[in-house]
């Protein structure tokens, strides 16, 4: 193909578009079997707010696996070992971690911009490891049918990366698999969520806190000094949202969390509120010759039970450990690229299909709901079993096929 000139030109064995969870730890991974790899990540910094950031058990199990945990936890961060919910103004208790048999029987929630620089600051320790911020993939190298590399704009000007593999780890909208032509399959998502945050006060309730009411949803993250809060709304009902105005909006969160008060007149205009289009979607295949998808880039996941994160690091441990011997020797076919979407495929079809059934049973009739909301006597009666609540921890703290590091 022909391609524009470009300023430098970079040859390297591995190169991961997306600095993100997946690309950042399958780069930390693979400069540690000692595979020279490049990062590319098209921001300046990793300073963006309203970012998923609930690490989850089988996360904090990896930590500890490449001796990181200790030092990982001195990171900021808040704790939750039980996930609770109201549900019209009854309180329930659905998730227990504590008899998780990992090391950390709790779910952290850390700001995704610390969890990438201590995750970039291990990765550059190692000297077969670099990254490169401001570098935006913008076309991919291709040579009878393989993919070789990747175009990156950047400050500089026009950087060629030639590769003997190219990793998309650029999440929901990526340029790469766009670029690629591979097949999306859209599963569908009935809901879009608005991020914003109020601030935290002594006496507010610690642990993680979902609220339910009629046609109303919201989940409330603590931040240690504010909370980071979830607003379901149904999908494309932003601007009848915004019709009726930012006052009825606060007046529904006051309602939904009566402790906060008079918190939600922080939110001063639209422009503290932020759009997440919910997407749940996967590819048909990830890879193609010299090329692989992980992370949101392979599947995109709803936010429900905050899985996405933990999917796309446990995607990057099960490529280096697939990949890491063979990228060291030379360049990786597409039979092992195959490997790593048959490791990881079944595991994402059960959380996305988990995901659905949770959209179609209780998201949708609750955001459609106009009559008050009250939880079933079952779901009452099994919040209340101790062994009921291990269920969920353990779809959600570890999932249906955790990856280790080899």
């Amino acid at each position: 193909m022909n391609t524009p000139h470009a300023a430098e030109t970079l040859h390297v064995r591995c190169c991961i578009a997306g600095g993100g969870p997946a690309g950042m730890m399958l780069g930390l991974l693979l400069a540690r079997q000692g595979v020279e790899v490049l990062v590319l990540e098209k921001h300046a910094d990793f300073l963006r707010d309203f970012r998923g950031d609930t690490i989850h058990p089988s996360t904090l199990e990896v930590m500890g696996e490449l001796g990181l945990l200790d030092e990982f936890l001195t990171r900021p961060h808040q704790r939750a070992q039980t996930v609770s919910l109201v549900v019209g103004g009854v309180p329930l208790t659905l998730g227990d971690f504590s008899h998780l048999p990992t090391r950390c029987k709790f779910i952290v929630f850390m700001p995704q911009w610390e969890f990438l620089d201590f995750l970039a600051d291990h990765a550059r320790e190692y000297p077969h490891f670099k990254l490169r911020m401001q570098a935006e993939v913008t076309d991919l190298l291709e040579e009878q049918g393989r993919v070789t590399g990747v175009l990156v704009s950047t400050p500089e000007g026009l950087l060629e990366v030639k590769a003997d593999l190219l990793v998309a780890a650029d999440g929901r909208r990526s340029v790469v698999r766009e670029k690629a032509g591979l097949e999306v399959m859209d599963l569908g998502a009935p809901m879009d969520v608005l991020w914003m945050r109020v601030s935290k006060r002594p006496g507010d309730p610690s642990q993680l806190l979902g609220r339910i009411e009629a046609g109303q949803m919201l989940v409330m993250i603590d931040r240690g000094d504010y909370w980071q809060c979830a607003y379901l709304i149904a999908k494309g009902s932003l601007e009848r949202l915004k019709q009726e105005g930012l006052p009825a909006l606060r007046a529904k969160l006051t309602k939904l969390a009566p402790f906060l008060g008079d918190r939600p007149e922080e939110l001063q205009s639209w422009d503290d509120i932020k759009l997440l289009t919910v997407a749940v979607d996967r590819l048909k295949q990830w890879y193609r010759p010299g090329l692989l998808c992980i992370g949101d880039a392979a599947h995109a996941m709803s936010p429900a039970g905050g899985v996405g994160i933990n999917l796309a690091i446990q995607d990057a441990i099960a490529a280096a450990n697939i990949l890491g011997p063979e990228l060291k020797r030379g360049s990786v076919e597409p039979e092992q690229l195959a490997q790593v979407q048959k490791r990881r495929e079944w595991p994402t079809r059960m959380t996305q299909r988990l995901q659905v059934m949770l959209q179609n049973r209780m998201i949708t009739p609750v955001l459609n709901s106009t009559q008050p909301v009250s939880p079933p006597w079952l779901i009452r009666w099994l919040a209340q079993q101790p062994l009921f609540r291990r269920i969920p921890a353990r779809l959600v703290g570890i999932g249906f096929r955790p990856e280790h590091v080899r």
